[in-house]
């Protein structure tokens, strides 16, 4: 018993826990010191997603609006905000491709660990065998000029040009709707809105979220959706050109609803909690109160 409490005496171990213990505590002080946020807050959306206001969104027209009744589906979905709306064109010819579409929208905000749920997972999880990915480029119309005062944000444009918005293309191959209907080839397409920016995929999510060590707060919505048309044996489908076509224009009218009532305000939010300050001939973001 004694050599073992001799161990814990000796010099060279005593002075081990000692650096390690200031180190501990240096560390403390230099996020301290910087204005950093280890762990950030909950930023509230203008208006919850159900409010969304289905008469905003002319020519489309809602036609169902799915709740998600099963407790542990939602809990696995990780957020009560969400909208799962069926929508129809009603400019689109009835036996188009992309008449109707399946628009799905989530909000997380708080400490957010990682980017989950991307169509990647959820519909293999649901039977679909995925046969392509990639990149593909939306042109938006009708979005407001980002504000250049928010730290993680994209590069303002021109008030009233069309913003280009990287997002997922992503091919699934899926069985029939009964018996006698083949495999459906189907696209479904999707990017993120994190802390103010839009970002493309998961990795893009993430690495914006990762640079806002100054922010108080941090959020991701993913904004999701498939085109369909209805055809004699079921559902059909639209290629890539005739998809991402038609998501040009379903965002040129989702997105402005989005930004203008739902969406947090990023800019506005950070201006309370971020000051820069100036001193030793450097400037850094820190943290500031506002009680």
């Amino acid at each position: 018993m004694k050599s073992i409490i001799k161990s814990y005496t000796q010099p060279a171990f005593l002075i081990c826990v000692a650096v390690l213990a200031i180190a501990g505590a240096g560390k403390e002080i230099v996020i301290e010191w910087s204005g950093a946020y280890l762990k950030k807050e909950a930023l509230p959306l203008k208006k919850p997603l159900a409010m969304l206001e289905a008469g905003a969104l002319t020519p489309y027209e809602v036609i169902n609006k799915h709740k998600i009744a099963n407790k542990d589906v939602l809990e696995q979905l990780g957020t009560d905000e969400y909208i799962q709306w069926e929508l129809v064109d009603n400019e689109a010819d009835k036996l188009s491709r992309v008449r109707y579409c399946s628009l799905f929208i989530t909000y997380y905000t708080g400490n957010l660990d990682q980017v989950p749920h991307v169509p990647e997972e959820c519909y293999v999880g649901g039977g679909s065998q995925r046969v392509g990915t990639e990149s593909v480029s939306v042109d938006v119309e009708g979005l407001v000029e980002v504000p250049a005062i928010s730290p993680v944000s994209e590069p303002a444009h021109e008030s009233g040009a069309a913003k280009r918005i990287k997002a997922r293309y992503v091919v699934f191959i899926g069985q029939g709707s009964n018996i006698w209907q083949a495999q459906s080839r189907y696209g479904v397409l999707y990017f993120f809105r994190t802390n103010g920016a839009y970002a493309g995929s998961r990795t893009e999510a993430r690495a914006i979220m990762g640079r806002n060590l100054f922010g108080k707060y941090s959020y991701f919505s993913k904004v999701e959706w498939k085109f369909y048309g209805g055809g004699p044996g079921g559902k059909v489908f639209p290629d890539k050109a005739e998809a991402i076509g038609a998501s040009e224009k379903l965002l040129s009218v989702v997105l402005p609803v989005m930004e203008r009532d739902h969406w947090p305000d990023w800019a506005r939010a950070n201006i309370d909690s971020q000051v820069t300050v100036s001193g030793g001939g450097c400037s850094r973001w820190a943290a500031v109160t506002t009680d």
